[in-house]
């Protein structure tokens, strides 16, 4: 589960070769551009990542007024300085911080969550967190050593849209009762009724016109728990990138279970439950053995669903081809987003 958070890091030093006023901070597996002789490796540091709201107090106490990105110029937006790509910033660490400590509330960062538009919203009712999934990816950078090289992995594209979750929930009747839910909505137990209140929300309208609840009871019809068929709607009014096309779908994962005991199924079952219900699933990019060539190269092609590959691609989803849990990170699946699609230009990140 990704999770915003301020924590305390260990960093290494590297030189940056066409700046001689600035120096690189390696931070797991992210980079952050510093200012020469700011600081050494191993210092400990408050590594604050993008799309973090800096309080205004701290931007002073770090040299950054009206430097960070925003209408207010609070936020952190990652930027190419001198070439090199730089995705954060650097706190030195006050006294009594260790290394892991999550230092978010006390420094009062804030996630940036941008508005949400008319057509996302909608009538909600609360099927309780127990029937809706809490859905995000972690970055690699953050978990750089969970992948061996070799493993058996697939990589998908991560498509710019958003993320919806159909349901299939056991309701007070003992029937299965059907709803959609956004990735926020849904984190918190609420899901969107199909019904004529919600004729406009984006998420209810491909239910419609896919006919997903009908499709769902009829491969699903033998199931007692919950039942979740998620996947990413893109397209024009979505999001800036728009892949050329009318609002569509593709599916990304398929689930069962109360939250806390979810079991994703493999990609060969997703693959085969994507063609029974006959869903499109979001591109396949690479089978095969895990390596850092096949991640890069997945990361940072073209976008594959217009023909024309008219838009930088996001980025890449990686995972088991045989689903797998880590202590440390739970369900094993990661994400690898491109410098190009952090980097362009009239970015949107709807919800």
């Amino acid at each position: 589960m990704s999770h915003h958070q301020v924590k305390v890091h260990s960093i290494a030093i590297l030189p940056h070769d066409n700046a001689e006023s600035l120096e690189i901070a390696q931070i797991q597996g992210y980079r952050a551009v510093v200012r020469k002789g700011q600081f050494s490796t191993g210092d400990l540091v408050a590594y604050i990542p993008q799309d973090s709201l800096v309080p205004d107090a701290l931007i002073a106490e770090m040299g950054l007024e009206g430097r960070l990105g925003g209408s207010a110029k609070n936020r952190v937006v990652p930027v190419r300085l001198r070439g090199v790509f730089s995705q954060g910033l650097c706190l030195p660490a006050r006294s009594g911080w260790a290394p892991g400590q999550d230092v978010t509330a006390e420094l009062g960062v804030t996630k940036y969550e941008p508005p949400i538009p008319t057509g996302f919203n909608g009538e909600v009712k609360n099927i309780g967190t127990q029937n809706t999934v809490d859905y995000d990816i972690e970055n690699i950078k953050n978990f750089p050593d969970v992948f061996r090289d070799g493993e058996p992995v697939v990589m998908t594209e991560k498509l710019h849209g958003t993320c919806v979750q159909f349901i299939l929930y056991p309701d007070y009747t003992g029937k299965a009762g059907f709803a959609v839910a956004s990735k926020g909505r849904g984190a918190k137990g609420l899901v969107f009724p199909v019904c004529e209140a919600n004729a406009s929300n984006v998420y209810v309208r491909i239910a419609m016109a896919l006919n997903i609840e009908a499709k769902m009871r009829e491969c699903f019809y033998a199931a007692r728990l919950p039942v979740f068929v998620l996947g990413e709607i893109f397209g024009k009014g979505i999001q800036d990138l728009n892949y050329g096309t009318t609002p569509s779908l593709r599916v990304f994962d398929v689930a069962k279970g109360h939250r806390g005991d979810q079991r994703y199924i493999d990609d060969k079952d997703l693959e085969a439950t994507c063609a029974e219900m006959q869903l499109p699933r979001v591109p396949v990019l690479y089978r095969g053995p895990f390596s850092e060539e096949a991640l890069h190269a997945a990361t940072n092609g073209k976008e594959t669903l217009s023909g024309k590959q008219t838009h930088v691609r996001e980025g890449a989803v990686v995972r088991p081809l045989i689903e797998r849990a880590t202590p440390e990170l739970g369900r094993v699946q990661l994400k690898s987003v491109s410098e190009a699609y952090l980097l362009r230009k009239g970015a949107t990140e709807y919800v």
